[in-house]
């Protein structure tokens, strides 16, 4: 067993030894933590003395600081993506906006941390692509499939692409619903938020609006 393995420079307190695989998981999961609290600003070195390792003992898991950057999103945001979403927005033996109802409920219950969303917030402002990586999935497997499920509720043509401003709209409604976890989690200005509220009312908005906005979205196409 190598030095780095069985003591932490410095401390002379032994740790067990682990298989690679858990010791990778780990640090991811310190990281994680480290990057949550301090930002992305930090560097390797920073940060193993942070979660208490060396940093050669990082570089052993991870080829560069970016490797594990990818870690941590796959451990926050891949791993804790449900498939079942998408199922639960294309369910049609119920109404569409009991549908988004719940999965808006377990969605919010999956994100809306403070360790998920200061990760998103920090990758934001270094300007790592994390988010943008995040909202292509958002668009592809829930947005887009909301617009087409919203067409057949309202017993209209399907076939040609999705509009600009059906997306659009489907943004505001997730935009409402995503503000709560900011107000929450980011600003710290409540101390608890009635999701239960805020989903209803948000898509209860996007119900009564979309009707409109569809119809003279199509029309205009058509035009």
């Amino acid at each position: 067993m190598s030095g780095e393995d069985a003591v932490q420079r410095g401390s002379g307190r032994r740790t067990t030894r682990l298989p690679p695989e858990e010791r990778k998981r780990q640090l991811v999961e310190k990281a994680a933590d480290f990057f949550s609290e301090e930002g992305f600003e930090a560097g390797t070195r920073v940060l193993a003395q942070q979660i208490g390792v060396t940093q050669p003992l990082i570089y052993r898991y991870f080829d560069s600081k970016e490797d594990l950057v990818n870690e941590v999103y796959r451990r926050v945001y891949v791993n804790q993506w449900q498939d079942s979403w998408t199922d639960m927005i294309r369910d049609r033996g119920q109404p569409l906006r009991d549908r988004l109802v719940t999965f808006y409920d377990s969605y919010c219950r999956t994100i809306f941390n403070r360790r998920w969303m200061r990760i998103f917030f920090f990758a934001g402002l270094k300007g790592l692509d994390i988010n943008q990586r995040y909202i292509d999935r958002i668009k592809e497997r829930l947005l887009l499939p909301i617009c087409e499920e919203m067409r057949v509720e309202l017993g209209l043509e399907s076939e040609r692409p999705i509009t600009e401003a059906e997306l659009e709209l489907v943004w505001l409604m997730h935009g409402m619903i995503f503000y709560q976890g900011i107000r929450e989690q980011i600003y710290r200005s409540v101390s608890s938020v009635d999701y239960v509220f805020a989903v209803s009312t948000a898509v209860d908005m996007y119900m009564r609006t979309a009707p409109d906005v569809l119809k003279r979205a199509l029309s205009d196409e058509a035009g």
